[in-house]
Order: C-alpha cells, then sequence, then structure tokens
C-alpha cells in the first residue's frame, strides 16, 4: 500500500512543474547551482531536464550541458528553442516542450539512438570540438551517478 501512494498516475503530464517543497533530486540542485552562478534563465527548467532525461534514459547533465552551449542556458534564444534544435527554427509550444521533445529525439530517432556519447553529438553538431564542450560542462555539472536518500522525487 505505501508504494501505491508513491506512484504517479500514467497520464501525469510530464511538463507540469511540482512545488518546490517536494524536490529532493541531488541533480536538480547542481542543475540549479550551475545555472544559477551562470545567471542563466534555464534553472528554472532543473525539474524538467532531470524528467525528460530519466523518462528517456540519458544523462541527467547531457539537456542542461547543451542548452548551456546552445543559448547560454536560457540567456539567448528564439523560438522556445534553448538547445538550437534545427538550428533554432523549431519552434516549441513552450521551453519544457523543447526540453521533452529534444529528449524524445535524441533517445529514439534513427539519427541519435544507439550511438555512443561523441557520435551523438557530432550528429547534434558537426563541429569537430563540439563533443568535448558539451562534455566539459557536463562535468562541471557533476558526476553521472549522484546518490539519493530514497527514491528520487522531482
Amino acid at each position: 500500500m505505501f508504494a501505491g501512494l508513491l506512484a504517479v498516475p500514467g497520464n501525469a503530464d510530464p511538463h507540469k512543474a511540482l512545488p518546490d517543497s517536494v524536490h529532493q533530486d541531488p541533480r536538480l540542485h547542481r542543475i540549479r547551482t550551475f545555472f544559477s552562478q551562470r545567471n542563466a534563465p534555464a534553472q528554472k527548467y532543473a525539474a524538467e531536464f532531470v524528467r525528460a532525461a530519466d523518462r528517456h534514459n540519458l544523462d541527467w547533465r547531457l539537456l542542461p550541458s547543451i542548452s548551456f552551449l546552445e543559448s547560454g542556458g536560457g540567456k539567448a534564444f528564439k523560438n522556445n528553442n534553448i538547445f538550437g534544435w534545427q538550428n533554432c527554427e523549431r519552434r516549441f509550444r513552450s521551453i519544457s516542450h523543447g526540453i521533452h521533445t529534444v529528449a524524445e529525439r535524441l533517445a529514439n530517432s534513427s539519427l541519435y539512438r544507439d550511438k555512443d556519447l561523441d557520435s551523438m553529438l557530432f550528429t547534434y553538431n558537426p563541429r569537430r570540438e563540439y563533443p568535448a564542450k558539451v562534455k566539459a560542462v557536463m562535468l562541471l555539472l557533476g558526476p553521472s551517478e549522484l546518490s539519493t536518500v530514497g527514491p528520487a522525487v522531482y
């Protein structure tokens, strides 16, 4: 019965933000702190980054790192597109929608699926130095595995 109380309904909106009081996942703190220290607006999307990464089995640091390189973490973008997706021409309904759409494409598109990180990033942006730049930002965010106390809540 206790486990049932923690379950999220299957039709829960992945874009709906939860109140800050329930955010216990240390990845949220890392993302918020990283963007906050750089005066980047994307700090308020920390839960969306983590939720999208978890839903699509991506490294939790990947989406924030790409957004940081492509838009300064939401400092300069258009069309609610903080990822530079499709040369910034792709319009998203919201930044949250963009986060979830890009995560889904990175996980499921034949262009990205089943590639190692370097190959995925080179496909995303074919500049030779791009994969190293994204991975450097990922390292600034922290280790890929962060210990949590109890189930992750975001």
